[in-house]
């Protein structure tokens, strides 16, 4: 019993310990994964194995891992089996490695949402590994060596939507390279390559909201580029080479916001280049070349609220050159080279709240000059000469301006500036302003702040007065023109003359000054302007020698004297030129069907308008049809389908106020040969005359060549052709002659055939009766017939006439006479037509020889 006991408890023990050590190996399979891999950090379920200087990829990685950082080690290439235990991995970085390619991920790569390739040594693209990943959203390949981007590398059914390429050395950008991630890509970087020219649409991304291609080699941006990123919101071109935006460059693009054009080569905007940017908010043009502001040129982004035109070579702002900005917030205009700011020239600026000046000249500003700017919060300006017109000017308008930063060293403290101390003081804006006095002598350095109100006064002191001013102009390109300007004073101050142009200082102006004394009273001359016994006028005269273009503006005379300076009103000078052709209408040769292109553009002053005519009038048969297109900015003149009737001579006019040219071209309509009538099948009889016609039309005008039998038809005695071929004349035909006539037309077009059918039959001989009479035969007799009574009627009636005259004219003139019945011609009394008159008589005299001269006369004697 004790020893059954004793076998017992042993069992017992090794089930124990059997039972334990199932447990335990239990408790560890199921707590495998709890330990972070060897080396690595582990938080949750993020596993950063970064810094650790690999070689290899950790064997032991949690199952539980879903972001795994494996960067900045030493990776050259990777073990699939290492990724095979990772069922929940979505995020992986890589980045910072010498990967050469995109890795194998084995089976992981069908689960990774965001993938991080940066900063390797990744040569190209490769297809075959992209199109595993089909989860993935976010795709890093910047900082490698990616060369170029072809089709291939980004196959269909990818879910790519934020894809960064930068800091690689593309070159290549083939077009439609990525048009497989079109329904996905939202985000897409592309800078600091080295591309050159972008393909018109290269981008079929409907998706696509932000795009960069910052700091590549882009020279020029072409019209429709960018059509396809219909949702383009977003749009860097920083510190690229670009000197040109053709028209449309930006056409396709009416949702975006905000586009970089800073630090490229541009050196003007026009409204062509910003065509269709009818959403832009945002424009950063700075550090570009551009010169002068067109008005014109923003008239198609009207909504901008943000306009950066800093560092760049403006000299002057026109007026109303940023009218059509009317949402405009914040204008940065600083470290240009604007000497002069016109009247109205920020005038329709009525949102701006932010207006920076600084860094540059400004020596002049027009009265009224910032008219508009109503809600201006923020003034930075610096280096203004004009001070007391510029603030005075300034301030007037700027009333509810919060900041103001002002510079300059020459104010005129006279009793017109009185007023400013005070009213900076009172806004609380004089931190912002550092203003000296440069006159009078007394106060000359002072700070306006520091000057007593009691010297700001102004000496009684006559000033010029302008009593000739300068007279508007029209002239031609080429000529002289010549501005006048007189001023009288009193004062025998040393007078001093100046010419503006559009407000800029004329400094190597060609100019011709005189002075004479004009007295005060008729009869009576001062010699001396001093002596107050009459006035000086001075008298200055402006050369403009073989104008151009460039002279065209407002010009302005100055004549200062120690007690002040008088400005003359402002006279314009308008250059026109004769228009010239730059595209001049070519002739032109097409088929029908077709489209024609002409071209026609002309330069002058003022720009021409175009205008087309046909063959010298404005009746074109395309209008008519609506199938003429004209385009009012365009340069180019289409027909659409055309027609034979289009043939003819286009003219393209040029006119404006100097003149009117023109030039010509002939457009040629190709039409492949056709027969304006159906040949028709013949039937003759031996002996008969056949005319077979083949009237054919197109363009150049058809050969014809006549086939009988399909054998060419040679000229012969009987058969003759007319000019050009289109009659066939065969004389007496034979039975020889029958056959199949085929016309063949042909002209560089093609070959066009016709054909008809020639029966000859045998005429039937002359013995044969006629089977019965025929309608024509029948109408030869009755014409006949009919002919035969009219024309016996007509002698009769002749007859009887002739008759009874006659008769009337016989008469009895001897009483012894004798009687002699005449013989009536039997043919006439059958006829019973003298049954009236029988009785006759022939009257002879007594003498009874024979009379010569007897007549017909009645038996009474009369």
């Amino acid at each position: 019993m004790a020893a059954s006991l004793g076998r017992f408890g042993f069992v017992s023990r090794c089930v124990f310990y059997f039972i334990l050590s199932d447990q335990l190996l239990i408790s560890y399979g199921q707590s495998s994964d709890l330990p972070c891999a060897q080396n690595c950090t582990c938080n949750g379920d993020s596993v950063d194995c970064s810094d650790l200087e690999l070689t290899a990829t950790p064997l032991d990685l949690p199952v539980r891992t879903v972001s795994l950082n494996l960067g900045h080690n030493k990776l050259t290439a990777f073990s699939v089996e290492a990724f095979d235990n990772l069922p929940n991995l979505r995020e992986l970085r890589l980045d910072h490695n010498e990967l050469t390619s995109i890795p194998n991920l084995g089976q992981a790569a069908s689960k990774i949402v965001s993938l991080y390739l940066h900063h390797n040594k990744i040569r190209s693209i490769d297809g075959r590994r992209t199109r595993e990943l089909v989860s993935v959203e976010t795709l890093d390949l910047s900082n490698n060596d990616i060369t170029e981007l072809r089709g291939p590398c980004f196959p269909a059914g990818l879910q790519i939507r934020d894809l960064y390429l930068s800091n690689n050395k593309i070159i290549v950008l083939e077009l439609g390279a990525l048009d497989h991630l079109g329904s996905t890509l939202q985000v897409l970087r592309l800078s600091r390559n080295r591309i050159s020219q972008i393909p018109v649409r290269a981008f079929q991304l409907p998706r696509l909201t932000q795009l960069e291609l910052n700091r590549n080699r882009i020279r020029q941006v072409e019209g429709l580029t960018f059509k396809g990123l219909s949702s383009l919101e977003v749009l860097k071109l920083q510190r690229n080479s670009i000197s040109k935006l053709t028209d449309g460059a930006f056409w396709d693009l009416a949702k975006m916001k905000v586009l970089h054009l800073d630090y490229n080569s541009l050196t003007e905007v026009n409204s062509g280049s910003l065509y269709g940017l009818t959403s832009l908010q945002q424009l950063f043009l700075s550090n570009n070349s551009i010169a002068r502001i067109n008005a014109d040129g923003w008239k198609f982004c009207q909504k901008l609220r943000e306009l950066n035109l800093s560092y760049n070579n403006l000299t002057r702002l026109d007026e109303g050159s940023l009218a059509v900005l009317g949402d405009l917030q914040t204008l940065r205009l600083g470290h240009n080279s604007i000497s002069h700011i016109t009247e109205g020239a920020f005038r329709g600026l009525k949102a701006v709240r932010i207006l920076t000046l600084f860094g540059n000249k400004i020596k002049s500003v027009a009265k009224k000059a910032f008219s508009g700017l109503e809600t201006l919060e923020h003034l930075n300006t610096y280096s203004v000469t004009d001070a007391t017109d510029v603030i005075y000017t300034t301030c007037t308008y700027l009333s509810p301006l919060l900041r103001s930063l002002i510079q300059s060293d020459s104010f005129l403290c006279d009793c017109q500036l009185h007023w400013l101390p005070d009213w900076l003081v009172t806004r609380g804006l004089q931190a912002g302003v550092n203003a000296t006095c440069a006159h009078p002598e007394s106060l000359k350095g002072t700070s306006i702040f520091q000057a007593p109100s009691s010297s700001f006064v102004c000496d009684d002191l006559p000033k010029p007065q302008i009593t000739v001013q300068p007279e508007t102009t029209v002239t031609v390109l080429g000529s002289d023109v010549r501005l006048t300007c007189t001023a009288a004073s009193s004062s025998s101050s040393p007078m001093t003359f100046a010419w503006r142009k559009d407000q800029e200082l004329l400094r190597h102006a060609e100019t011709e000054n005189y002075a004479h004394v004009r007295a005060h009273h008729q009869g009576t001359t001062s010699d001396s302007p001093g002596s107050g016994g009459g006035v000086m006028e001075y008298t200055t005269i402006l050369h403009l020698r073989h104008v151009t273009f460039a002279h065209e503006g407002r010009y302005q005379c100055i004549i200062t004297n120690h007690f002040g300076s008088t400005y003359s009103s402002k006279a314009r000078v308008i250059v026109n030129v004769l228009p010239s052709f730059v595209k001049t209408p070519r002739d032109s040769t097409i088929r029908t069907g077709h489209t024609a292109r002409l071209e026609c553009a002309a330069e002058g002053h003022p720009a021409p308008q175009i205008a087309w005519q046909k063959d010298g009038g404005t009746d074109f048969p395309a209008a008519r049809e609506r199938r003429m297109h004209v385009m009012p900015d365009d340069d180019v003149f289409f027909i659409m389908d055309v027609k034979p009737e289009d043939m003819g001579v286009y003219s393209c006019t040029a006119k404006n106020t100097a003149g009117t040219v023109s030039a010509n071209a002939t457009l040629t309509v190709l039409e492949t040969p056709h027969l304006a009538q159906d040949l028709e099948d013949r039937s003759v009889v031996v002996g008969d005359t056949v005319a077979l016609q083949c009237k054919a039309l197109g363009s150049p005008p058809p050969r014809i060549t006549w086939l009988r039998n399909d054998q060419p038809l040679r000229p012969s005695d009987r058969h003759h052709f007319t000019p050009g071929n289109q009659l066939l004349v065969i004389g007496s035909a034979s039975v020889e002659d029958a056959g199949r006539y085929t016309c063949l037309m042909s002209n560089t077009l093609g070959t066009e055939r016709a054909h008809s059918q020639l029966v000859v039959n045998q005429r039937r001989s002359p013995c044969t009766p006629p089977v019965g009479p025929s309608t024509v035969t029948i109408g030869i007799i009755v014409i006949a017939v009919v002919t035969s009574i009219v024309v016996t009627s007509l002698v009769w009636v002749c007859i009887i006439y002739q008759t009874r005259k006659k008769s009337e004219e016989c008469s009895v003139t001897n009483t012894d006479e004798t009687i002699v019945p005449p013989d009536v011609p039997s043919y006439l009394s059958s006829q019973g037509t003298l049954s009236e008159r029988q009785d006759v008589c022939i009257r002879v005299e007594a003498s009874g020889g024979p009379q010569p001269n007897g007549h017909v006369v009645d038996t009474a004697g009369n």
